[in-house]
């Protein structure tokens, strides 16, 4: 229970020695809690959560310059749940980002835990950036793998190309060290340039073999351009398993207003085949609305509501929230009015 002191000790410890190394440090955050209601089937529950439009967090980064263009840096960041104070994931403390940089004109290389290119690939183009009722990760299915990549990666080798007139690029390597579902390689290659950002991302990882199959396999396609009164957003994702393939395909917008931002999209997941184990998913449909609204009363602070709903045809299950738990084939409506403040 004495952890988060420790990681303040040493953050201020840090952030005091900063001035004589020449190291920039920064503590920083994000803490975040909505109003919940979430109805799935006939069963409603209201709570208190975490994270409806961004992650709760707590962080410290920092960089040296070493000369010669080149620079070493690092990244630590703990996720929590603002509502109840525990680790969101109990059993890593650094479970959102922890990795050492070495940057230069070549462009970087970043080793340690991170998010996957074929997570960014898609997420990039989430008009409600993954988070909350509205989260389009839901849809992310393994398909009865134990693929343990499809947001961040343990033990991960990246590098990331330097600028190059609006193209962009990252390759990943990630070593499985003996556990089944982190072995993994990914790349995602994109442009953005004016309104314009688009991208593609292909990863494989290996996972337990089942009836023959043993890797795990993600394409994603994804787009954005910036119309002025609006950014339209959209992403193709499949994740494919032996015979089983979960498609996604989601379109959102995001339009500025005078002290705020509207969202929208509409998302829906078409299953086929079946799983290596031979269940049937070929009708384990699903459909997403989503609306929300954030309003910014400052540059760090915001008052938001996202309604979302999801419409499962045959065995889905495709939840905007649990608990309740969710009856395969039910509707499932979430609704949050949250707070957020970063630092």
């Amino acid at each position: 229970m004495k952890k988060p002191f420790i990681v303040l000790a040493l953050a201020a410890a840090a952030a005091t020695s900063a001035q004589a190394q020449s190291t920039a440090v920064t503590l920083f955050g994000i803490v975040d809690a909505s109003l919940r209601q979430v109805k799935n089937g006939g069963d409603s529950v209201s709570s208190l959560a975490s994270g409806g439009i961004n992650s709760s967090r707590l962080g410290v980064r920092g960089a040296e310059d070493l000369g010669g263009g080149l620079r070493a840096g690092f990244w630590l960041e703990h996720g929590f749940n603002l509502d109840t104070g525990t680790q969101s994931d109990a059993s890593r403390f650094w479970n959102r980002r922890s990795t050492v940089s070495l940057i230069g004109g070549f462009g970087e290389v970043r080793l340690g835990r991170d998010f996957t290119p074929i997570y960014t690939g898609w997420s990039d183009f989430d008009a409600f950036s993954d988070n909350g009722v509205a989260a389009g990760g839901k849809f992310s299915d393994r398909i009865g793998s134990n693929v343990d990549t499809l947001t961040r990666s343990d033990n991960q080798l990246t590098y990331l190309l330097p600028a190059m007139g609006g193209v962009y690029g990252q390759l990943s390597v990630a070593a499985g060290e003996g556990a089944a579902g982190r072995k993994m390689i990914a790349g995602r290659v994109g442009y953005s340039a004016g309104p314009l950002n688009v991208s593609v991302a292909l990863g494989r990882t290996e996972v337990t073999p089942t009836a023959g199959s043993d890797e795990h396999e993600v394409i994603t396609l994804g787009g954005s351009y910036d119309l002025g009164v609006m950014r339209v957003l959209a992403y193709w994702r499949q994740n494919e398993f032996g015979a089983g393939k979960v498609t996604v395909t989601s379109i959102g917008a995001t339009v500025p207003l005078r002290s705020g931002t509207f969202r929208a999209s509409f998302t829906r997941a078409d299953g086929s085949g079946r799983t290596p184990a031979g269940t049937l998913i070929g009708d384990n449909d699903a459909d997403q609305f989503a609306l929300g609204y954030v309003h910014n009363l400052s540059k760090r602070s915001a008052l938001y509501a996202t309604y979302a709903r999801v419409a499962n045809d045959g065995r889905a299950t495709y939840a905007t929230g649990t608990p309740p738990a969710l009856a395969a084939g039910a509707t499932s409506t979430g609704y949050e009015f949250g707070v957020r403040h970063s630092f």
